[in-house]
């Protein structure tokens, strides 16, 4: 047993130094299947449609088609490229969680940078002109808050206004084999969270863009020309080893699995391992006296550069073979939100601001606050997640996992 845990920490701990995608499927049982091909490379699929266009592209970093750059691959195939969207982390992905991005100019292709996650997160209809489509190729990770699917949002929102249409080259969601957490209730939307869908919805991008046009969540009830290129080989049982870090703090598979159940430490003095060469693995404070293991934040530039607890050792858990457990069996861990609480929450602001923001309500904060057991919270999820589910499942591109 202790063999086989090791052999899958390996695996979680696997991130291409280079663009070249391992392409494993790993399944319930951890069996090599056929490998999924996304959206992205099947160029045959949409290439033909974009002949005679002006395109605008939505890419970051994880826009490669095997080890070319998306963009690139356009160039070269002569479609006319006229400008980049960049979202959260930038065209390369190397800013910070939050960093403003501002726009720019890409060295190697001469493009426009058009960001939208800097002075706006929508483009303005000036942004657009003269475009004729958008084609979107970003990685997301599968949790509401992950600003990705909020960028798309505002991308269709201004599509839409404009009459352009957009098309989405799905990739798979490495946590879409299980949907989990509380639902955003409206009053609470932003860009950490628009929608009022699970904390982890279980969908692509291209399936959550078909629900979000469909359920009319677009400003003033738009609807967005819509279109999609799907995965081969994806189910949404799929265990799909990203071959591209999809942001900065998130380097290897382990984070990213952990990523749903830590970000919500966000919203709290905890650190989870910015500053580190594990982030996103890692929980602790400088105050904690539990726990058997101890890291100190310093500043890594384009990664952390001023984490939490800056030069201070925290004390808490490597969570790193935890995150064996989400890719065996999926869903959102509370007990160590719930511990942190009991151990440091009698300090005034333990939560801050953000906590409700990224839980999607107030409601998980007073749960905690008022000492509500893991299974008692769980329960009062229930209802909401059966619903989100029926929703859910009139968008899928993919056979569920259920």
């Amino acid at each position: 047993m202790q063999k086989a845990i090791t052999v899958i920490l390996a695996m979680l701990s696997f991130v291409a130094v280079s663009a070249q995608p391992d392409l494993r499927k790993m399944t319930e049982t951890g069996s090599i299947n056929h490998p999924v091909i996304p959206g992205a490379w099947r160029t045959a699929v949409y290439f033909p449609l974009l002949k005679d266009k002006k395109v605008g592209v939505v890419a970051n970093q994880t826009s490669m088609i095997k080890e070319v750059h998306l963009v690139d691959s356009l160039i070269s195939a002569g479609i006319k490229v006229v400008k980049v969207f960049t979202p959260e982390h930038g065209f390369r992905g190397n800013a910070e969680a939050g960093a403003t991005i501002k726009n720019d100019w890409d060295s190697k292709t001469g493009l426009p940078l058009i960001s939208l996650y800097g002075a706006k997160k929508k483009p303005a209809a000036e942004d657009l002109a003269g475009i004729d489509m958008v084609i979107l190729d970003l990685q997301d990770v599968g949790a509401r808050f992950y600003t990705y699917i909020s960028t798309m949002s505002y991308m269709m929102e201004a599509c839409a206004e404009n009459s352009i249409p957009l098309m989405v080259l799905d990739r798979p969601n490495p946590n879409g084999f299980y949907v989990d957490g509380p639902v955003l209730k409206p009053e609470y939307s932003s860009f950490i969270g628009m929608h009022p869908v699970a904390l982890v919805h279980g969908m692509t991008m291209a399936e959550y863009a078909r629900m979000v046009n469909s359920e009319k969540w677009l400003k003033n009830k738009l609807e967005c020309k819509l279109q999609w290129v799907e995965c081969e080989g994806y189910t949404h049982k799929t265990r799909y080893n990203l071959p591209v870090r999809p942001s900065p703090n998130l380097p290897d598979m382990a984070s990213v699995y952990l990523y749903p159940s830590l970000c919500l430490f966000e919203g709290t003095p905890i650190s989870v391992g910015r500053g580190t060469t594990v982030p996103f693995t890692v929980i602790g404070h400088p105050d904690f006296k539990g726990g058997n293991y101890s890291f100190t934040p310093v500043p890594i530039k384009g990664v952390s550069e001023n984490p939490p607890h800056k030069g201070v050792e925290c004390h808490g858990y490597n969570l790193k073979e935890n995150a064996v457990e989400i890719w065996k069996e999926g869903g959102l861990r509370l007990e160590w939100l719930i511990e942190m609480y009991k151990a440091l929450g009698s300090k005034p602001g333990f939560f801050t601001g953000s906590f409700d923001k990224l839980a999607g309500s107030d409601e998980l904060r007073i749960q905690i606050q008022s000492g509500m057991s893991e299974q008692k919270i769980r329960e009062s999820w229930e209802q909401g997640l059966k619903e989100f589910k029926k929703m859910r499942r009139k968008y899928l591109l993919y056979p569920d996992f259920e």
